[in-house]
């Protein structure tokens, strides 16, 4: 019998340490670095990581690892606290083609880690091309199936998690491989949570770096998993997928590594809406068109967009950033769909309201047929003076072929970041990430 799914990922990060990583992938690391930053730290005062926060009180102000705003705590409540921020505001990264945010569990229980054991900023940087590797290869096995009812941030983004601790720890090959076994009993997060007015989404972020570290120190102690875990008849292959591809997902690896093809956002919602978003935004710029010029709005894109972005009629920010309708209504009426968009005022906006009544949202087959390697949409517009413009999405601003510049990341930051740290401390942490190979340790 040949090696498992798991021992094969293990002996693939520990025969690379050997090796440097290139300068290419190091920015890519960086840029991943900078952004999980920004929307940690956007996050920590929101619910629910700030309700997470009082709830865990008696886990923090000791230990190694730090919260997003400088509180002590344990490395465990660190990646569950951390892990949670960084997911609260939908600012945080994808990877599209396994439909899942990889940098909020991988980073945060890195982060975690790394902090605790004094880690290099080159060692916590290479922990994240593995941990963003081994997630996304696994999650682009599980795929739309997967999807359909589990939310594969919170049960992929264990492994990313895993993988990035045990990439810390020096976990030799055995011990790396029984960790990420462990993590996959570990992997937990109902789509049904991110359809109603719940907090609950953004904890299987917080959730899955937590039980990720958990996975890669019980291993490190010695504790054993199932190595047949993803690809056993009970395994999360057969329990949560349709027969993945495990022998795709392991071939080539480190050829081209994940953590290049990540999709940084560029507005602060469900990333199912982006493509429609953009789309609108392009036709309101061609038309010179305000939100009381517009007679009629139609969206075609795929169906994962519709099902999980819905909401018709949403009435709190949660609902909201689920709503592609809201979404497109908001970017036609204020040309642009940042954190102000979720306001009360902005909720109860009348021009946007009357705006949503006016849009129809559709399932293009072709488009649909595309995802998730894909997210593309074809919006259209009615003007009341009777013009008529169409534009094809055919991808997202900031996915792979449209990535958001280094410039533009900074400016993403910083609009994040000032508001919480003040402007001269969010520029100095940009800087001091910017040149984060160079660190001796983690601050």
């Amino acid at each position: 019998m040949g090696a498992a799914v798991v021992e094969r990922f293990a002996e693939w990060a520990v025969a690379a340490r050997a090796a440097p990583l290139p300068e290419a992938v190091l920015h890519h690391a960086k840029r991943a670095a900078i952004d999980f930053t920004a929307a940690m730290i956007a996050g920590a005062r929101s619910a629910p990581a700030a309700l997470l926060e009082r709830a865990l009180a008696e886990e923090l102000d000791r230990g190694g690892a730090r919260l997003a705003l400088g509180r002590r705590a344990s490395v465990r409540a660190a990646a569950l606290l951390n892990g949670t921020a960084a997911h609260a505001m939908e600012v945080d990264d994808i990877y599209r083609e396994g439909i899942f945010h990889p940098g909020a569990p991988t980073i945060a229980a890195a982060l975690a880690v790394g902090q605790s054991q004094g880690a290099s900023g080159l060692s916590f940087l290479r922990a994240l091309v593995v941990g963003y590797e081994i997630g996304a290869r696994i999650a682009e096995a599980m795929g739309r199936a997967h999807y359909r009812y589990w939310h594969a941030t919170g049960t992929i983004g264990g492994f990313g998690a895993c993988a990035a601790a045990a990439e810390l720890l020096e976990l030799d090959a055995a011990r790396f491989a029984h960790a990420l076994a462990t993590a996959a009993t570990f992997a937990a997060g109902l789509q049904q949570a991110m359809r109603g007015d719940s907090t609950s989404k953004p904890l299987h972020a917080g959730r899955a770096a937590e039980a990720g570290l958990l996975a890669a120190l019980a291993a490190r102690e010695g504790a054993r998993g199932a190595l047949d875990a993803l690809e056993g008849e009970a395994g999360l292959g057969a329990a949560m997928g349709d027969a993945p591809d495990w022998g795709r997902a392991l071939a080539a690896l480190g050829g081209e590594f994940r953590i290049a093809r990540i999709t940084f956002k560029n507005h602060a919602c469900c990333g199912h809406a982006f493509a429609a978003i953009d789309g609108a935004l392009a036709l309101r710029a061609r038309l010179g068109v305000g939100a009381r010029d517009i007679a009629r709005v139609r969206v075609a894109t795929y169906r994962a967009a519709l099902e999980v972005a819905g909401h018709d009629d949403p009435r709190t920010a949660a609902e909201a950033r689920f709503s592609l309708r809201y979404a497109v209504a908001h970017a036609l009426a204020h040309g642009s769909v940042r954190l102000a968009a979720f306001e009360p005022a902005r909720l109860a906006d009348p021009r946007t309201r009357d705006l949503m009544r006016r849009i129809e949202i559709a399932v293009d087959p072709e488009l649909d047929r595309a995802f998730p390697a894909r997210r593309a949409a074809r919006v259209a517009i009615e003007t009341a003076d009777g013009r008529r413009a169409e534009h094809l999405q055919p991808t997202r601003v900031g996915d792979p072929e449209q990535p958001l510049s280094d410039a533009q990341l900074e400016d993403k930051f910083l609009e994040l970041v000032a508001p919480v740290l003040g402007e001269d401390e969010a520029r100095a942490r940009l800087a001091r990430l910017w040149r984060l190979e160079e660190a001796p340790a983690l601050a």
